[in-house]
């Protein structure tokens, strides 16, 4: 059983967080889900190599390194931002997967956006020969699988689980296995409510009325942040000794509490906190936060 940690709130409300990101020290929370089931059927099919796709600090990128190493593939991570090839060294998390054995292409802004069209899978085919694709964040099928299994019969209490969002793979798999008198609330790291078609596809028909997406707290965006979710997330370690990441779990934390002292929860509501892991993205943040002489997210160890 995951570790956790129940806090009591006013009206009889308690806050449960399922601590996912102590699966694993490098494949941590959804990523391990995610994965899980991808690298078994990566060798069903015999492939010696896995290919993916993420950003300069990418928790995916990290874990397929770490994951790949392990399970024994050669990997293959396509870098957006073309500019990141000579900081690799100032790179935390890439300086990891490199150390991982994992192979980098950096390419484009522009060019990352075709990262899903066939000719340009084809064109990477040509350039690296065959491998496992392993979409951006790790959400396909394979990864809703692994999701599912994040709720377990221990959950059954909760009326409400809430999760981050980042490309919907996560949280469809936890929508696919509530109960009927649980609700799923998802925080997008992005702006917009763009990924409901994208979670839609993955999520059963009769799941659409047991689930919904709070857009209000993404902070300007993906890897945004600002000086109060910073001294939220210290406080928050502070007073629980649980970590938090800026980009995914914080910013639902901070969003689910607020929600709480707004009323929005009925009395005697019992909430499940997914923490999904990407502290490993806690060190690079403070990087970007230290060269804007902003506060630091002391709770990195």
């Amino acid at each position: 059983m995951n570790q956790k940690l129940i806090i009591k709130f006013p009206n009889a409300i308690s806050v449960t967080i399922k601590r996912e990101d102590l699966i694993h020290p490098f494949v941590s929370g959804n990523k391990f889900r995610k994965l899980k089931y991808n690298l078994l059927q990566a060798k069903e099919e015999n492939q010696e190599t896995l290919l993916t796709f993420g950003g300069a600090y990418s928790n995916h990128i990290a874990a397929v390194a770490f994951a790949g190493k392990e399970n024994g593939f050669k990997t293959i991570g396509i870098i957006r931002g073309d500019e990141l090839r000579d900081k690799i060294a100032t790179n935390p998390t890439l300086q990891f997967a490199q150390n991982c054995g994992m192979q980098f292409e950096f390419i484009s802004r522009e060019e990352y956006r075709l990262k899903n069209e066939i000719p340009f899978i084809e064109n990477l085919k040509q350039q690296h020969g065959d491998f496992y694709l392993i979409p951006e964040g790790g959400t396909n099928e394979l990864a809703i699988k692994g999701c599912k299994e994040i709720l377990t019969k221990e959950d059954e209490q909760f009326n409400y689980i809430c999760c981050a969002v980042g490309t919907g793979g996560t949280i469809s798999g936890i929508i696919n296995s509530v109960l009927p008198h649980q609700k799923v609330l998802g925080f997008p790291a992005l702006k917009g409510d763009f990924l409901k078609d994208e979670i839609r596809s993955f999520v059963n028909n009769d799941c659409d009325k047991n689930w919904e997406l709070i857009t209000e707290y993404h902070f300007g965006g993906y890897g945004k942040v600002n000086q109060d979710l910073i001294t939220f997330i210290n406080q928050f370690y502070k007073n629980n000794t649980i970590p938090l990441d800026p980009i995914y779990t914080g910013k639902m934390v901070f969003g689910v509490i607020t929600m709480i002292t707004a009323n929005y929860f009925p009395a005697e509501s019992k909430i499940l906190l997914i923490h999904t892991g990407g502290i490993q993205g806690i060190e690079g943040m403070n990087a970007k936060l230290k060269s804007k002489q902003l506060p630091l997210i002391d709770t990195y160890v």
